[in-house]
């Protein structure tokens, strides 16, 4: 299965690796941002080179992922064929790479090329295919000045396009109207939340969705409904204001339900529950290209095989939303 990157002109497969899980830990005296619990580079390099081998052409990353450890290991992994992967990252967190501690954040002009000076040292190459601006909740006008550093970017060849990883349709459309060189909008969608309005912005700007948290954080692999735990260095164990999907480190009981609600219409055709959810995302609009996330050679093999399914049909689509709807009404 392929999809375009928006308007850019790059093909790329309908399904990408995210890359956040394998960069591990790192956060700062309050909060951890990463991925925790034990941590095998030499696994995760077979995983991103099986994701490769299985079709998989896109890998979706940022600078402070890892404070720069899954940039680190991307570039190790593709190596002397980085003509056959899309590498996507994005700029905006700074870290202390040496100590794995995120600091804060810099939205100014100068730091879009400092931020990319890293990653593509750390990246191992001489461009990126896609920059994507990594705060979400910047202020339009102050996006807006970003687009000429970037286009300068694009003539130089150290970028092919950019976007923005942001969640508000008004701040996605405005970059997209703006910016000749935006070919994709990054943004939180899965079969159980999402903003339909920023998948509208993609459609009529013609940039790729790009699907953040499309197994919803690991929950949709179905494997939390035990009652585990994450670990305390996980991301996902922080009391955070944008974490759903999990309560105190385990599976929130309210999502876990949703799940099961529409867990036989997903898995149907014999699909995982992952690759159900995948599928949908795929039915949803042809501009969708989720990035599900990994840190095994397992992980990307179930994803990966998500593509010889396909879509989901409409009547499953529509058996969904009956079902959603019905929930929804009675909660």
């Amino acid at each position: 299965m392929k999809r375009p990157l928006g308007r850019s002109g790059i093909e790329i497969s309908a399904l990408g690796a995210g890359c956040w899980a394998i960069g591990g830990p790192y956060g700062d005296t309050e909060n951890q941002y990463g991925w925790g619990g034990s941590r095998d580079d030499d696994e995760s390099i077979r995983a991103l080179h099986r994701a490769r081998d299985l079709g998989i052409t896109f890998f979706d990353t940022a600078s402070s992922y890892g404070a720069g450890h899954s940039e680190t290991l991307i570039g190790s992994a593709f190596h002397g064929v980085r003509d056959q992967v899309v590498i996507a990252t994005k700029w905006g967190y700074t870290f202390d790479e040496e100590r794995r501690l995120a600091i804060g954040d810099d939205d100014s002009l100068e730091y879009i090329r400092t931020c990319l000076e890293g990653s593509l040292r750390r990246l191992r190459t001489d461009y990126v295919d896609l920059y994507q601006l990594h705060l979400g909740d910047l202020p339009v006008p102050r996006a807006l000045e970003m687009i000429a550093v970037l286009d300068d970017l694009v003539i130089e060849g150290k970028i092919r396009s950019y976007g923005w990883s942001t969640d508000d349709a008004v701040r996605a459309a405005a970059f997209a109207e703006a910016g000749a060189g935006c070919t994709a909008i990054q943004h939180d969608l899965s079969v159980l939340s999402g903003s339909a309005e920023v998948l509208a912005v993609c459609e009529k700007f013609n940039q790729a969705s790009i699907n953040r948290g499309p197994l919803a954080m690991g929950l949709l692999s179905g494997k939390y409904h035990d009652g585990r735990q994450v670990p305390g260095d996980d991301v996902r164990s922080q009391a955070l204001p944008w974490m759903r999907y999990f309560r105190d480190g385990a599976g929130a009981p309210e999502w876990l339900a949703a799940i099961d609600a529409i867990r036989e219409v997903l898995t149907s055709g014999g699909r995982t529950l992952a690759q159900g959810a995948l599928a949908w995302l795929w039915a949803r609009s042809p501009a969708t290209v989720p990035i599900p996330g990994f840190r095994t050679v397992e992980q990307v093999e179930e994803n990966a095989a998500a593509m010889s399914f396909g879509p989901l049909t409409a009547a499953d689509m529509a058996q969904i939303d009956k079902i959603t709807t019905t929930v929804t009404a009675a909660g």
